[in-house]
């Protein structure tokens, strides 16, 4: 029953989020010589990237950190894997602002005076909630 699922997160992001999943392609063979592993239907890539973990459809891209951190990284990743399920082609949007909440200096320095946790745009909190509720995992919520 669990592989069903997870070829059906296959098909899914490969129809439905294949715009994220395009994009995804490109990170993951940019980053073909990293570690890669499949991970509940979507294949991870561990990369050493300033900016922590990435989602892009089928793929998820966790930092090469302590095993503690990079594990509730990947599943908050995951929860960006689930919402490419529900939103399809709309991801674009949910990537633009998450990007830009996560890397744009105005935000970054609003998080860091403000002391404003990652996790308090809705959708980084949404995606560590589903992240937890699908994995049964802890997720990251700084």
């Amino acid at each position: 029953m669990k592989s069903i699922k997870f070829f059906a997160v296959i098909v899914l992001q490969c129809t439905w989020g294949m715009g994220a999943t395009l994009i995804g392609l490109f990170f993951f063979l940019k980053n073909r010589k990293k570690p890669h592993r499949m991970y509940r239907g979507s294949i991870e890539t561990v990369w050493d990237n300033k900016w922590g973990g990435l989602s892009l459809g089928l793929f998820i891209f966790t930092p090469n950190a302590d095993p503690e951190y990079h594990d509730k990284v990947r599943v908050h990743e995951y929860g960006h894997c689930m919402q490419s399920i529900l939103l399809g082609p709309l991801m674009l949007i949910v990537g633009i602002m998450s990007a830009i909440w996560g890397s744009h200096p105005h935000f970054v320095r609003l998080r860091k005076e403000k002391n404003i946790r990652y996790t308090s745009f809705f959708i980084e909190a949404w995606a560590s909630r589903w992240g937890e509720a699908v994995t049964k995992e802890p997720a990251i919520w700084d």
